[in-house]
């Protein structure tokens, strides 16, 4: 919990999408800890006990694809906060774009008219960073909007689903919406895990051979949870806030989840060229036998394009909301220290 504690009215109710999710869960746990009452979305209850035993959370079983299916726990609803996303093309190889619009485009947009007709006027919405776009080496801030044809299918879904946002606020002026933008988030509670955790946990079991070549923006997800009750506390209507976090090479984040998990970093630096190759053995590998892949062509592809564009400016969600990062070396030892109680991880 925040030493910043915000005020809000006695017993809110909040609707979190995608709760069981790295930054839904710590989202839950912030509101919580806030003073929040918490109803939360989730596609698996078995799931959902897991992640939340002890806690006193609402669980809604439903899915994004069919929001009509979960359209009565809106009623009563203070705010949504809405962290569900399709991106599990980072991990399969092949297409997923009809998957991707259905849950990230169309969804969005069915959430957003359920809400309203259940009298729900507040809404935060999870964008990402990859809906901005800037030169190599660029600081790039909120209003650096990428262009279509420079996204991938999953960056493209995230930039109509902010269109949907947008669109709406158009459409109703008694409604009023935010987005918070995310970089590569790491931290305790990832129970997939995301490609993040699965890193952290090759490296801590030695199956990463090397050094991958490019860089991202990382960032600890309770302070993106944070990032979203401050937006939704102190943000402006229809306004991008950034929560991305610090650039890193992964030449210079291997080390320190190394140093987390007590084992020696890789120092062999892999080749641009030789990352495509083990790419597209994994896209065969993964048509094959149907199992994800930590490394898709999709995600080789884009650590070449983004590379050195991972600079990105906080100074507005800093001025507008107050927002701070912790230090990286404690996100990756609480993450870390998670796996190892969570017995997911047992090296070390």
């Amino acid at each position: 919990m925040s030493s910043d504690p915000l005020t809000i009215p006695p017993r809110s109710l909040a609707f979190v999408t995608g709760a069981t999710g790295l930054l839904g869960n710590n989202l839950v746990r912030e509101l919580l800890a806030e003073g929040w009452r918490v109803r939360a979305l989730v596609r698996s209850p078995e799931k959902a006990a897991r992640q939340f035993a002890g806690l006193d959370v609402e669980i809604v079983e439903g899915d994004m694809l069919d929001v009509p299916g979960f359209a009565a726990a809106l009623a009563g609803v203070d705010v949504v906060f809405h962290t569900a996303a399709y991106f599990r093309d980072s991990y399969k190889g092949g297409s997923h774009w009809p998957a991707l619009k259905a849950a990230n485009v169309d969804g969005t947009r069915a959430l957003l008219a359920a809400a309203h007709a259940a009298g729900v006027r507040r809404f935060i919405h999870v964008s990402s960073i990859a809906v901005l776009d800037g030169a190599p080496g660029a600081l790039i801030d909120e209003t650096m909007e990428r262009q279509e044809r420079d996204a991938d299918d999953y960056y493209r879904s995230k930039i109509l689903s902010d269109r949907e946002v947008l669109a709406f606020l158009d459409a109703h002026p008694d409604f009023w919406a935010a987005m918070v933008l995310p970089g590569w988030m790491h931290g305790p509670g990832d129970i997939g895990p995301t490609s993040a955790g699965q890193t952290v946990l090759d490296v801590a079991e030695g199956r990463l051979p090397g050094v991958p070549p490019g860089s991202f923006s990382v960032v600890d997800a309770r302070d993106v949870a944070r990032a979203l009750i401050l937006a939704n506390a102190r943000g402006r209507r229809g306004e991008r806030y950034m929560a991305a976090g610090r650039h890193m090479t992964m030449a210079e984040l291997v080390p320190q989840i190394a140093a987390a998990a007590g084992v020696k970093a890789p120092s062999w630096r892999i080749p641009q060229a030789l990352l495509y190759v083990i790419a597209a053995g994994n896209e065969v590998y993964a048509r094959l036998t149907g199992k994800p892949v930590l490394l898709s062509w999709a995600v080789a592809r884009s650590m070449a394009r983004e590379a050195g564009r991972t600079r990105f400016d906080p100074q507005k969600s800093q001025r507008e909301l107050g927002l701070t990062f912790r230090p990286l070396a404690e996100t990756l030892a609480d993450e870390v220290a998670w796996f190892r109680k969570n017995g997911v991880l047992t090296a070390g």
